[in-house]
């Protein structure tokens, strides 16, 4: 094994070691460079020994004429001595040179990691960014879902601090889809501004998850000091919606002859993927049971969380077949008064010599023969009437402002329950348009907050289609990994979502109980 010192030195401390050896050698060869410079010039031939096999001539004798010596002999001498001081200077110069160029090349070496990463590339960062958005809403929805099962088992003093994470999560995320819809939508649109932007987005992504990370803890324990409590919680929720799924499947069965097939094949939809949801928390609620009366602590709780991520989808579900069906009823009431008004708005812009939108007047014939021509969608009669009309005065207030308001709540709403049921499939640009559709709704402009809508829905079925639908299997798992309620694409063993951020969300992997 590894011991913990090899474990902990850094990659680049052998890149030191070189580094100073070559400082060594450049030192090393400086330094023998100086000590030869005086010693060189030292060497004076007027003071040297005599070369060997020479005679001196007796002092008596009288000195021969010669020819006269060249007194310049000693100072060529002396410039060879000095000469070689040259040489010797760049050799050390080339010895520190070829020292320095090798600790270069070894700091650059592929085994070497770099103390500055490179920045990443305007894709990188976009991928990023997404993911982060994905992962944090992911991260709300998953700690939405849990908290009402923990809540059961504690006064609303112990319940108030997770509510509270859950909303300054909520609003981190919420500004950071804000930035990514701007972003998206070619502001700012400048380079470096763009880059900041993303950084936001990370940043506040990044926030939201810390904000939860920090409570899963404490919700931990409070939640699973036993599992028998929360287990009968979990037991109690799924008796009642197996029920209410009765109901759905029953009020669903006659919108196709009452609303036409469009509206039946979402509503019967809807409930399939519900009962799917069901199926699988009666599996995982028969672990937890047996598993817990094994005494199997962390198995029991693993297999309960999964029911209840499946039992809190199921009852989106349920409760927006009950929703759409009064929504529609309002609406089909509604439509022959919206036709009337949007006549007189029509007559009245005419009146005052106001340009009418091209096809307006066709719109409001189509939808009126739609009244007389059998089952028709009473919503999307509305979508299309307030839509044509939307740019003339007048068409803010009175009828056609309240058909407006409902179909942007029921368009926000379908999109809200698709994406909350399909998160494992859905992307960021899904998530930020019915984001954007949320704002613009609470900005009090509802003919662009359903458009948003309509928009974040349709992105939304195409990731799934994308994605692919699971095959049907006997206990739903595949519906469940689809769903979220699962967190990798292996149904048995991945780990169920829970109350928390990146860091802790998935905490209740598998181990080996």
């Amino acid at each position: 094994m590894t011991s913990s010192l090899v474990r902990g030195r850094p990659r680049h401390a052998t890149a030191h070691i070189r580094v100073r050896v070559a400082h060594a050698l450049v030192g090393a060869v400086a330094g023998a460079g100086w000590l030869a410079i005086p010693v060189l010039a030292a060497q004076d031939p007027a003071t040297a020994s005599p070369p060997p096999h020479t005679v001196d001539a007796a002092p008596s004798a009288p000195a021969a004429p010669s020819a006269p010596t060249a007194p310049s002999a000693p100072r060529d001498d002396e410039s060879s001595a000095v000469d070689l001081i040259l040489p010797v200077a760049v050799l050390g110069t080339a010895g520190v040179l070829a020292a320095y160029s090798y600790v270069r090349r070894t700091r650059r070496s592929p085994g070497v990691v770099s103390r500055a990463p490179a920045a990443a590339t305007p894709a990188e960062s976009d991928r990023q960014a997404r993911a982060a958005l994905v992962q944090a809403d992911d991260s709300v929805r998953a700690s939405e879902e849990e908290l009402p099962f923990a809540a059961a088992l504690m006064d609303e003093r112990t319940v108030d601090p997770f509510r509270v994470a859950i909303r300054t999560a909520r609003g981190e995320l919420a500004a950071a889809f804000a930035l990514w819809h701007r972003y998206e939508e070619g502001e700012p649109q400048d380079p470096g501004d763009r880059r900041q932007a993303l950084v936001g987005i990370i940043g506040r992504c990044a926030e939201a998850g810390r904000v939860l990370d920090a409570r899963a803890g404490e919700l931990d324990r409070l939640r699973w000091a036993e599992v028998g409590p929360a287990l009968a919680v979990a037991e109690g929720a799924f008796r009642r919606l197996a029920a209410r799924a009765a109901g759905a499947r029953a009020t669903a069965s006659p919108l196709h002859e009452r609303y036409g097939p469009s509206v039946g094949a979402r509503m019967a939809g809807r409930v399939e993927v519900a009962m799917d949801r069901l199926v699988f928390a009666t599996s995982r609620l028969n672990e937890a049971r047996r598993a817990a009366d094994l005494g199997k602590h962390d198995r029991a709780v693993r297999q309960l969380r999964c029911a209840e991520g499946a039992i809190a989808q199921a009852g989106v579900l349920v409760a927006g077949v009950d929703d759409q069906t009064r929504r529609l009823r309002e609406a089909a009431a509604l439509v022959p008064t919206a036709l009337t008004g949007a006549e007189a708005v029509l007559a009245a812009a005419r009146e005052a010599g106001t340009p009418v939108p091209s096809g307006a007047d066709d719109t409001l014939a189509a939808v009126r023969a739609e009244l007389t021509a059998g089952p028709y969608d009473p919503l999307a009669a509305l979508r299309r009437i307030t839509r044509a009309l939307v740019r003339l005065p007048g068409a803010r207030s009175g009828v056609l402002d309240t058909a407006a308001d409902l179909v942007a709540r029921a368009d926000a709403a379908e999109a809200e329950d698709f994406v909350a049921v399909h998160r494992g499939a859905v992307g960021a640009d899904a998530r930020s348009l019915l984001a954007a559709a949320v704002r613009t709704l609470g900005a009090a402009h509802p003919v662009e907050a359903a458009a948003l809508a309509r928009r974040a829905l349709e992105s939304a079925e195409r990731d799934v289609r994308a994605h692919g639908l699971p095959e049907s299997d006997a206990e739903g798992s595949a519906g469940a990994v689809l769903g979220g309620v699962l967190l990798t694409g292996e149904p048995d063993d991945g780990p169920p979502v829970t109350f928390g951020g990146p860091e802790t969300r998935d905490r209740l992997r598998p181990g080996t109980d």
